[in-house]
């Protein structure tokens, strides 16, 4: 009775490995067409793809330069906290 557990175990866990190893695959598939998409929306728009590029245009501020014309806080508000 040992082993005839031991071999439906290993069944299983041949069964779930595989399982394991589809959804793998499913997931990288799906990845490798998201960024085929991106790839190509980018090169329509015009723009470079690439980690170098996404990062240059991340760091771009979006608000203007010079929101405040002096950076120098003069109005603070404090607090005892009790």
């Amino acid at each position: 009775m040992n082993t005839f557990n031991q071999i439906i175990r290993g069944i299983l866990f041949f069964f779930l490995a595989l399982f394991g190893m589809a959804m793998a695959l499913l997931f990288m598939a799906s990845t490798a067409i998201a960024v085929a998409i991106l790839y190509v929306v980018a090169r329509i728009k015009g723009r470079p793809f690439g980690v170098k590029a996404y990062w240059e245009e991340r760091r771009k501020p979006s608000t203007p330069k010079n929101m405040f014309k002096n950076k120098d806080i003069t109005d603070v508000e404090m607090r005892e906290i009790p």
